[in-house]
């Protein structure tokens, strides 16, 4: 499963990060770096350990696989 991280720094200077499932690839950096303007712009959310989104610091794709084990 693939996600999409995008990491936000808050008031106090803590990261925030949002993760969305099964972004839409090739992800388009333009369009990552307008969409995390758009959040903080609209103030979409509140972190509750330290208030408002004031800057972009980081957006990654992750990939995660998983193997149950029979017991």
């Amino acid at each position: 499963m693939k996600t999409i991280e995008l990491k936000f720094e808050n008031e106090e200077g803590k990261t925030v990060t949002i993760s969305l499932d099964a972004p839409v690839e090739p992800v388009d950096p333009a369009a990552v770096n307008t969409a995390m303007d758009a959040v903080i712009a609209q103030n979409a959310f509140f972190s509750s350990g330290g208030g408002d989104l004031v800057g972009k610091k980081s957006a990654r794709v992750v990939e995660r696989n998983v193997t149950e084990i029979e017991l």
